[in-house]
Order: C-alpha cells, then sequence, then structure tokens
C-alpha cells in the first residue's frame, strides 16, 4: 500500500476554489472522484490523520499514488462535473454515488399529448427534454417551485386518466400547480406553449420571462391592482432564484474541445476540455516549453496539430468546434486540414460571449492554477534548486558555489520617482529579510545605467562601512573577552532580539535587470570600490540573454535550463519588488501640498485652511490678518505662513511686526 505522504500535495498549492478532484492508482487508474466548495480544505482533510479516516476512505487514500483536481466557477458546476466523471471512469472507491446508478434529471415528456414535468433518472427516453443534473433534495424544490410560475402536468398517467373519466381536477389543479388540460381549463396547444415556456427558462432564456413578469408586475400596480402585484413579485424572485446559469452544462448538440493557455516568457500551461453532447468527458493538461519568440497564435497552431496529428487522437475524437484563447496562425488552413480529417467541417474559432466563453475562462483558471502547481514544485525541489545553481556556476564559469546571488533592478514613470530595489537568493530561495529599497535622486536619476550605478555603488558602501566598523572593533583591547561576556549575554537572555545586521556579507553574484549596459554600470561600481570578489551578470528580458561585463556577446543557455529559470525568478521577483516600491512613492508624490513644507503647519491645520480659503492659492493670496479666520490659526502662525510663501515666491517680504512666538502677542518695534 502507498503512503499518503509520499503524494500529499503542498497546501499552498491547492487552490481554496470549488472543484473536483481525482484519486489515482500507480497504474493511472482513477479510483476516487470527489466535489468540494473549498479544494485545499477538503484534500487537507485526506491527508492530515490519515489513521483517523473510515476504514473506505484509509483504504482509498493508502491504494492511491497521486491525486489532481480541476477549478470550477460553483458549487453546482463542481456537482455536475463530478457526476459525469463519475459515469466516465466507474471509480471502484465512489459506491454511494453509484448506488442510484445515476443523478436525478428533470423532463419534460414533450412527446405526450400533455406534456408532463417530472424527475427521471437512467437512460434517457425519445421525446423527453432534460435538464440538470440535480441532487435529490434540489431538484424537488425547482419542481415545486417552478410549477407556479409554470403551471405544467405533473401527475401520472393513471391520475391524469381518473381525472379526464371524472370531469374533475386533482389536487395540484385546485392549488394553482397545474393547468388541469385534463378537464379543459386550458387547451391542448396552449398547456404545450406553456411546457414549451418552462423548457425555454431552463434552457437558459430567464431574462426574457422575468421580463415579461416586470411588466405585468408594473401594470398591476398601475391597476392598483397591488394584491396581482404582489404575487408577480414572488413570481419573479422565485424564477430569479432557481435560474443558475451553468458553465459546465452546455447545449446537449454541443461537440467541442475548449482549449486554453497561461503562459510566461519559458513556459505555457495548456488545458483542454472534451465537450461531447454537452457534457464535458475529459480533461487533458500539459506544460509545454516555449522556443525562442513564439507567439500565442504560433502555440495555438502547434498545439492543434500535436493534438490532432496522430490517427489514433483523431478517430471518434474531432468535435465539430475547436475554441481556442486566440486565433491560430494560418486559421483557414488549419480549420481545412482538421476539416479533412474529421470528413467534415470543424470551426476553430474564439468564443466572445455567452456559455462558451464562461466555459474557456473556467479552462483558463484551470491552466493558471496548472502553471502555478508547475512552478511552485520546481522551485521548492530541493534537486532542482542545487541543479540550477550548479549549472549557474559552470555555465558563468564561477570558482565558487553560489551560496548567496542579489539581484538589482531599476523602476520608474519617465524619469520620476526613480526607485531600485535589491532582493536576495540564499541557497535558491528568497531571504525576504535582505530586500532592500533604494530612492535615487538627482544626477543618478537621469537614466538606467546612472541608477543602476548609483545603487550598486549605495549597497557595497554600506558593506565596505560595516567590514571597516568590524576591523575597529576587533582592533580594540579587549575585544575577544566584550566577545565571551556578549556570547554569555546571549545565552542568558532568550528574549531580547539579536541586532539586524545591515549588510552581513557579500554576494558571490550579482544580477542585475537589463543587458549590456546595465551590466557594465554596475561591474564599473564594484571597481570603483575596490571590490573585487562578486562577479556581475545581466539578463536582458527579450531573448533570456545573459551579458557578462566587457563582453560583445552573451551566454546562451538552454531554455529548458533550470539555471536559467532560476534567474528568471530571480529576475521577475526584483522587478516585483521594485515595481511596488516604485507604487508607493509615487501616490505618495501625488498628495504632496505647497501646506506641506510650512513650519509649525501640521494636519489639522491645513484642512482647516483648504476648508476656509478654498485653495492654496487663495491662502498664499491672503494677508496675516485673514488668515487668522481659520481654525486653529494664530497670530504667529499666520505670519509665518505668508512669510514662508513671499519667500516662495522670491518677492521681498514685507515687514512684519514682531510676534511672541509663545503667546502670540504682537511686540512693538
Amino acid at each position: 500500500m502507498a503512503n499518503p505522504a509520499s503524494y500529499r500535495p503542498q497546501t499552498g498549492e491547492i487552490p481554496t476554489n470549488p472543484g473536483v478532484y481525482r484519486f489515482r492508482d500507480p497504474h493511472g487508474r482513477v479510483i476516487y472522484v470527489g466535489k468540494a466548495k473549498n479544494l485545499r480544505s477538503r484534500l487537507n482533510s485526506y491527508f492530515a490523520n490519515p489513521a483517523g479516516l473510515l476504514p473506505k476512505t484509509h483504504a482509498m487514500v493508502h491504494t492511491a499514488s497521486s491525486v489532481e483536481w480541476t477549478v470550477v466557477g460553483s458549487e453546482l458546476e463542481s456537482l455536475q462535473l463530478e457526476y459525469t466523471w463519475i459515469k466516465e471512469f466507474k471509480p471502484r472507491f465512489n459506491v454511494m454515488f453509484r448506488d442510484d446508478k445515476s443523478y436525478p434529471y428533470l423532463a419534460v415528456t414533450m412527446g405526450e399529448k400533455y406534456p408532463r414535468v417530472q424527475v427521471l433518472r437512467g437512460d434517457r427516453r425519445k421525446g423527453t427534454r432534460y435538464f440538470g443534473p440535480y441532487t435529490a433534495g434540489a431538484i424537488r424544490e425547482t419542481m415545486d417551485t417552478l410549477l407556479r410560475v409554470f403551471p405544467v402536468r405533473s401527475c401520472s398517467a393513471g391520475v391524469l386518466k381518473r381525472a379526464e373519466a371524472s370531469g374533475r381536477p386533482c389536487l395540484l389543479g385546485y392549488i394553482d400547480k397545474c393547468s388541469a388540460p385534463c378537464v379543459g381549463r386550458i387547451s391542448t396547444e396552449d398547456h404545450r406553449a406553456l411546457a414549451e415556456d418552462f423548457c425555454a427558462f431552463m434552457g437558459g432564456e430567464a431574462k426574457r420571462f422575468v421580463s415579461r413578469l416586470e411588466k405585468d408586475m408594473a401594470a398591476a400596480v398601475a391597476e392598483l391592482d397591488y394584491e396581482r402585484a404582489a404575487r408577480v413579485r414572488d413570481d419573479i424572485v422565485a424564477l430569479k432564484k432557481v435560474f443558475e446559469r451553468n458553465a459546465v452544462v452546455l447545449a446537449e448538440d454541443t461537440d467541442a474541445d475548449v482549449f486554453a493557455l497561461h503562459e510566461d516568457e519559458l513556459e505555457a500551461a495548456v488545458q483542454v476540455f472534451h465537450v461531447r453532447g454537452g457534457r464535458i468527458r475529459g480533461q487533458r493538461g500539459w506544460v509545454v516549453e516555449k522556443v525562442e519568440d513564439t507567439t500565442t497564435p504560433d502555440l495555438v497552431e502547434h498545439l492543434l496539430q500535436q493534438v490532432y496529428g496522430e490517427e489514433g487522437e483523431v478517430q471518434g475524437r474531432l468535435p465539430r468546434e475547436v475554441l481556442v484563447p486566440e486565433e491560430p496562425s494560418n486559421a483557414e488552413e488549419l480549420a481545412q486540414w482538421l476539416s479533412g480529417l474529421r470528413g467534415a467541417r470543424v470551426d476553430v474559432r474564439v468564443p466572445r460571449r455567452g456559455d462558451k466563453a464562461t466555459l474557456l475562462s473556467t479552462v483558463r483558471d484551470n491552466a493558471e492554477h496548472a502553471l502555478k502547481l508547475h512552478k511552485s514544485r520546481r522551485a521548492g525541489d530541493l534537486t532542482m534548486r542545487s541543479q540550477a545553481l550548479q549549472e549557474l556556476q559552470e555555465a558563468l564559469d564561477l570558482p565558487d558555489a553560489l551560496m548567496r546571488i542579489e539581484c538589482f533592478d531599476i523602476s520608474h514613470v519617465q524619469g520620476t520617482n526613480v526607485v531600485g530595489s535589491m532582493v536576495v537568493v540564499e541557497d535558491g530561495l528568497p531571504k525576504k529579510s535582505d530586500y532592500r529599497k533604494f530612492s535615487v535622486t538627482g544626477a543618478a536619476a537621469n537614466d538606467d545605467t546612472a541608477a543602476m550605478h548609483d545603487v550598486l555603488t549605495r549597497r557595497f558602501r554600506h558593506y565596505l562601512e560595516d567590514q571597516a566598523a568590524q576591523a575597529a572593533a576587533a582592533a580594540k583591547p579587549g575585544h575577544q573577552a566584550a566577545l565571551d561576556a556578549a556570547a554569555e549575554a546571549v545565552v542568558a537572555d532568550t528574549t531580547t532580539p539579536a541586532p539586524r545586521a545591515k549588510f552581513a556579507y557579500p554576494p558571490n553574484l550579482v544580477v542585475v535587470d537589463g543587458g549590456k549596459p546595465q551590466v557594465n554600470a554596475a561591474a564599473k561600481a564594484l571597481v570603483e570600490l575596490g571590490v573585487d570578489d562578486v562577479y556581475v551578470v545581466g539578463l536582458a528580458k527579450r531573448l533570456e540573454e545573459v551579458w557578462l561585463p566587457d563582453s560583445d556577446f552573451p551566454v546562451i543557455l538552454p531554455r529548458a535550463s533550470a539555471g536559467l529559470y532560476l534567474l528568471q525568478r530571480i529576475r521577475d521577483e526584483a522587478h516585483r519588488f521594485a515595481i511596488s516600491f516604485h507604487r508607493q512613492k509615487r501616490g505618495k508624490a501625488m498628495t504632496v501640498s505647497a501646506l506641506d513644507s510650512v513650519p509649525g503647519l501640521g494636519e489639522s491645520k491645513r484642512k482647516a485652511l483648504l476648508n476656509q480659503f478654498g485653495s492654496v492659492k487663495s491662502i498664499k493670496a491672503a494677508s496675516a490678518e485673514e488668515l487668522t479666520a481659520a481654525k486653529g490659526i494664530g497670530p504667529a502662525l499666520a505670519a509665518a505662513i505668508v512669510q514662508h510663501f513671499s519667500a516662495d515666491d522670491g518677492a521681498a517680504a514685507p515687514a512684519l511686526p514682531a510676534v511672541n512666538m509663545t503667546t502670540g502677542e504682537i511686540l512693538e518695534t
């Protein structure tokens, strides 16, 4: 038996969305399908304490060797997808769901003289429209609610026959849950039209019926018939409660493959849902390596060629529609090729609205989760981290192992609010306590290379100052005794945190976001400071090239290289950190006021001045006496405000009386 801990996913990898999960055995067979409102909470319950599980569940988690999940948009979608896959895979541990052989459907027997609404299970019958599936409790409630708005016949054949013979309707007819066609209260044609409306509503045309009822309610109110308006209002509430648009179940004649992508510079996650007869019959997913300069349309074209290019994949599988996130390259030729394989027309298109567009969004969510899961597992894998660090060391011909890597990035908008960021990776993992932010001002803010030079200079100047301070302290008499005493104090005092070192030690490698100019600027800063044991490289975004100082040609790492993936991840983290600091600084700069620089003028008094005068321009034009009309502004502060703005305007300040700044008393001159 397998150990559940051997395939348990990390908690952070599991989404909190509703969805459906599948346990597979070592042979890849699905042995259990379940649904959850919160996938993370439900899946964690299987692994938290396997010994405390029920016997059947305990056997299931020890028989399985892997678990996977699919995100959907709502609990109703998870129920329907769970049902579809239980019928598809017949998992051995889903005994509870297979007892009734099927979920209940809401059915309308349009083939009968008087169509009947009823709950049906099992095989489908000719001439009957089906809607669902539902849970047993939900379908009864739905049916009962809809019959008050659409009083279609719901009685059995025997009850109908007795009512026709006696000329009296059954109980449902007396309580207005049936229009009683059996006794002629409604004609056969009108009753069939009522059944057609019922089917149209269940088929997704709720808006039309709700709008019609809203007009009826407005008309009743205009006629002062408030009782009828109240009944119609209740009908509207009932219809809105019943109707919930479903992205998983489409029209019964829908046969389509729905593809979605989520990609970054190096990789792309692909998900496809196979829809047959309006139901999702299967799901597949891949994470593929992207080729340089591959666009999304090219990726879609290559994907369809791969999926449908083999004879075994095409037989019985090619649908009428192939729904994609973007129109592929050579779309017409591709559609013609697929049509030739199928022997009938195949439409390749991008759904823009409606149920198919909603389903495409659900598939895209699954692709996004798949790529995040792939990257988190790759980043958290100790073997992959070690391989990445070793690959970088060998590719860059570095003498020492890369224990610490620092990455720097510059962020600004057209040269304003220039900032720099430094992120740190130790042993291949982020060390966020060592992240740093830099504000770049003056001449250094003129361009990216000057800003990079400034940031590197400041970072390593701090390091050199720390080293010099430590060397000076070590040279003092009694230094060793002081260290011993400090060590004893640390042992005795376990509550006081140790002082945080600013820049404890230098990195083995500095990575800058950019190409040759940024790398040369960073290397120049290190040379000027005399730091010669730190290596510098740059990672250019467009082609993911690795640049070395004073080199005319970049180092090209393989696209699937673990080392390149590590550099990309560090670069993206530095970019994210710089962007967040830039936005913060830019937001503060946008709220700066000319009143902020006035000495002694706090926030509440600034608000009082603006409330009194309306604008900074009016405050500047006001005299000292006029300023005192604002709440909290005394003669001394008013005089200071006038003098401050007079100096800023470059004009000679007017002669002001001497003021006692403590009491506000005007002194004689």
